[in-house]
Parts: C-alpha cells; structure tokens; sequence
C-alpha cells in the first residue's frame, strides 16, 4: 500500500481539468473591486440613506463575496489506489467491513451555473479499511467492500454508508471520488479529514492497534497545496460515528 499514487493514474480515468483555484481567486478579486467601484459612484444625497445604503450594499457584497468563494472547482486528483474494476451500485459499502460507522453525503454543483446541483450522474468512491487494504488487488482480490457508485439525485445529492478510513503509509487519511457521467468521467478527487478527528478514531476500536496516522494533511502529497478545498466536514464521536459532507463542484 506504499505505491506512489501519482504514477496509478489511467487514461480511463483521467478528469477534465476545471478552473485553477488560483484563477478562481483572481476572478473572485475582480468581481470585489468591480462592486467597491460601483458603491463609491451611486452614493445617495441623503446622510441617513447614505447610511442605510452603505450598511445594505456591504451586506449585499459580503454574502456575494461568500457565495462567490464557495462555488469553485474542486481540485483534480490522481486516481490513485485503486480503482474499482467493476460497478457497484449501493450506498452500504460496509459488506463485512469492522469500524466506527460514517454517514457520508456528497454533493455535486456545476460551477457553470452558479453552483447549481448536478443530477443524474454516477458518483463513485472506494477507501481503504482499517488495516490500510482496499479490495480487488493483491491478496484482496475476491474481495469488493468499500465501493459503491450511487447517482445524484434532484439536489446533486448521494449518500453513502461506510466506516471511517484507515491509512497507509505515506499518505494522509482519505476516500477516492470520481463523478462520471455517460462513461465519461468529469472529476477525479480525493476527500480528506481534519487530523483531529482522525487521531480520536485512531485511538479507539479496530484502530486502535495501528494508532494515529503518522502523515498529516498537511505533509500529505496530495493534499499539502489545496486541503482547504479538499475537506470534509466531520461531526460525531467514535461511540456513535460519524457523518461527514463534501462538496463536488464542476464546470460540466
């Protein structure tokens, strides 16, 4: 489970590349500017509307400065280890697997269209257990837990439910995404999880053994330039899991 992730990749499963976070920052930029001009020029006379204006347009902007930054296009990853070899439509990929419970929700947004959700298309995901295996290779070949495909419904939503990751060597804690549509794959990325919340699951149950994962975030080769848009939001405890969402966003 130490291979290089980077050199896993497939032409089949290759992502379309979507606006650069660094793009996405300088347009957001712009659009800021282009709204402190406009204030400044339509002031009205009035003090007391002057007042009432000013407080409404940086509420106004503020919020769709807040909009803008939430809708950008989530960062290509390799496909990396490894990618399921057949379709597996269910949302409980947990088959015999042991391990604290996640309720996982993804949802997926066209960043085309002011991030409104994406329906009808397949979004995949496979993870390793406990112990750091995945299915389908080497001495779990047979094996099919932890994968599903389920598509997204009328709010881009699909769900899943899993256990929390385990890890392997060299990489921080993660769950493989690829968002498909007509066999033709739109995005290839990978979710992370706050290393806090790793290390008090690492601590208990089936983890226990293995202990915290050595490679945090932060050091991680995928995620060390762009976790910020690559985290889930985590809420629970080991006793009674976890639910976790993420957000997928697209220019389809």
């Amino acid at each position: 489970m130490q291979d290089n992730e980077r050199k896993l990749a497939s032409p089949k499963h290759r992502a379309k590349a979507g606006i650069g976070r660094r793009e996405a920052l300088a347009l957001i930029g712009a659009t800021s500017a282009a709204l402190a001009v406009g204030c400044a020029s339509d002031l009205p006379t009035s003090p007391t509307a002057a007042i009432a204006d000013t407080t409404t347009t940086a509420a106004t902007a503020a919020s769709d400065a807040a909009t803008a930054a939430a809708c950008v296009v989530t960062p290509n990853e390799t496909i990396g280890p490894y990618p399921s070899l057949i379709d597996l439509f269910r949302s409980d990929i947990r088959e015999s697997k042991s391990g604290t419970r996640l309720d996982l929700a993804i949802t997926v947004v066209n960043t085309a269209t002011s991030c409104a959700p994406l329906t009808g298309v397949n979004v995949e995901i496979w993870q390793c257990d406990a112990s750091g295996n995945y299915s389908q290779y080497g001495s779990e070949r047979s094996q099919t837990y932890l994968r599903g495909i389920q598509t997204t419904d009328a709010n881009g939503q699909v769900r899943f439910t899993t256990v929390y990751p385990g890890w392997y060597q060299g990489r921080a804690t993660h769950i493989h995404v690829e968002v498909t549509r007509n066999g033709q794959s739109l995005k290839v990325t990978q979710i992370a999880f706050p290393d806090a919340i790793n290390n008090e699951v690492y601590g208990s149950g089936v983890y226990a053994s293995r202990g915290s994962n050595p490679t945090t975030n932060t050091r991680d080769m995928i995620f060390a330039d762009s976790i910020n848009s690559e985290m889930a939001s985590v809420a629970g405890n080991p006793s009674s899991g976890y639910s976790a969402t993420f957000t997928v966003g697209l220019a389809a």
